[in-house]
């Protein structure tokens, strides 16, 4: 499954029309989020899984998105423990324009349950139907499983700071 994953996602970061759909769901997200006005206090707890008790999955154009939006992101060096997001960077998300759909979701408002998984599910269903529609075989994977996947995580490179720190490669499109 990995090689395949790779090799949908690597394809379909390439078709503009791939990018543009996944942008127009996020957008319509983003409308209804802006209206429901949840609350986010950025303290960075949703990215450190552990911690917070949750994984983040995401869907082959989710990733397509993610890889063609990567750009310089890829080529920063960045420290990763092992745990949460490696994209996370002193507790904020150093990826936050092209964050998959979860990470847009998803808020620590209790009050917010509710509207949140109602929308979840409408939306990923959208995006299932543009997986179809688009062509994209749709696979639903954890995060960093998928980062793997796609030569994104980090290697054992200890970092000046000292041993147990990891670096992550560069994106090799």
């Amino acid at each position: 499954m990995t090689e395949a994953l790779s090799d949908h996602v690597r394809a379909a970061a390439t078709r503009a029309e791939v990018r543009e759909a996944v942008e127009r769901v996020y957008a319509e997200l983003q409308n209804e989020i802006d209206a429901r006005r949840p609350v986010c206090n950025a303290s960075g707890r949703c990215c450190r899984f552990e911690e917070f008790g949750h994984r983040l999955y995401v869907t082959t154009l989710e990733l397509a998105a993610f890889v063609a939006g990567l750009g310089e992101a890829s080529r920063a060096e960045r420290e990763w423990d092992g745990t949460g997001c490696p994209f996370q960077v002193a507790k904020l998300c150093s990826v936050h324009t092209i964050r998959p759909f979860g990470c847009r979701m998803f808020f620590c408002d209790a009050t917010a349950t509710a509207w949140q998984n109602e929308r979840y599910e409408r939306f990923h269903a959208e995006l299932k139907r543009l997986h179809e529609r688009l062509n994209v075989p749709y696979l639903y994977v954890e995060w960093r499983t998928a980062l793997a996947a796609l030569g994104l995580t980090p290697q054992a490179t200890p970092s000046p700071e000292g041993a147990g720190r990891l670096s992550l490669p560069q994106l090799q499109l």
